[in-house]
């Protein structure tokens, strides 16, 4: 039996009531060191201070281009090599497993090679980013286009239609819920790689300024942009899943 949305919706609201219960029971007598966990009002201060004044917007703007641009590359590229690769049984067997090989390889572990080709600037977060992000979309591409059902191909087959005609009206339609999987998942690991490449290095962005207030042992403000970056990735989160449950009802 599913459970009712707004079931499911009032478990997580409590779930976060509680973290902020313990989170504050934990802290007000100061039972714990500040510099390790912050008080629970001074952080929700600090928070409000943040987002009245708006000194969070140039960073913000950072990584959201970073992430854009990121996500841009390897959703276009992933898309157009997963197509390609999936339409035949031999390219899939040669190619699926390499990327899937290469996917589980920690791809942290080039992101000095992208600091020394492009800087500390954007350039390496976009390249971590989008290195990231490729892999998911390319295999659920791969796996949407070699699954479509061969029935429908055959068919399309025989009244004629050419390769653009079977890619718009047959494949398209067959293997988008589960490219769109794909695709979420890879904003997600997009976003990600790109704050936690900024917490190592980078001039500006989200990450730099965790980073920042983390060295100055300002931990209240830290936990504070922490809180932030933790609702901009639930609402990115929560749009994608609102546009993947919107494909996958069209598209049935």
């Amino acid at each position: 039996m599913t459970m009712p949305t707004y079931l499911s919706r009032g478990v997580q609201a409590l779930f976060v009531v509680a973290c902020g219960v313990a989170w504050y029971a934990a802290t007000v007598h100061g039972a714990i060191n500040p510099l390790l966990l912050p008080q629970f009002g001074r952080t929700m201060g600090d928070l409000w201070v943040l987002l009245r004044d708006g000194e969070f917007w140039p960073d913000l703007f950072v990584t959201m281009y970073e992430l854009v641009v990121a996500f841009s590359m390897a959703a276009l590229l992933g898309l157009i090599v997963g197509y390609f690769v999936g339409r035949a049984r031999f390219t899939t067997r040669v190619c699926e497993p390499l990327f899937s090989t290469l996917y589980s390889v920690p791809t942290i572990l080039l992101f000095p090679l992208f600091v020394l080709f492009f800087g500390i600037g954007p350039g390496s977060k976009i390249a971590m980013g989008a290195t990231i992000a490729f892999f998911p979309v390319v295999l659920t591409t791969i796996a949407g286009i070699g699954n479509t059902d061969a029935s429908l191909v055959k068919a399309a087959r025989s009244m004629g239609a050419t390769n653009w005609q079977m890619f718009w009206l047959v494949m398209a339609p067959a293997s988008l819920p589960v490219v769109i999987s794909g695709l979420r998942l890879g904003l997600i690991l997009a976003l990600l790689a790109i704050l936690g490449s900024e917490t190592i290095a980078s001039l500006s962005g989200l990450g730099r300024q965790i980073v920042n207030f983390s060295d100055a042992l300002e931990t209240s403000k830290m936990f504070a942009y922490t809180l932030l970056v933790i609702a901009i990735a639930t609402a990115l989160n929560g749009l994608v899943t609102a546009a993947e449950g919107f494909v996958r009802r069209r598209v049935g």
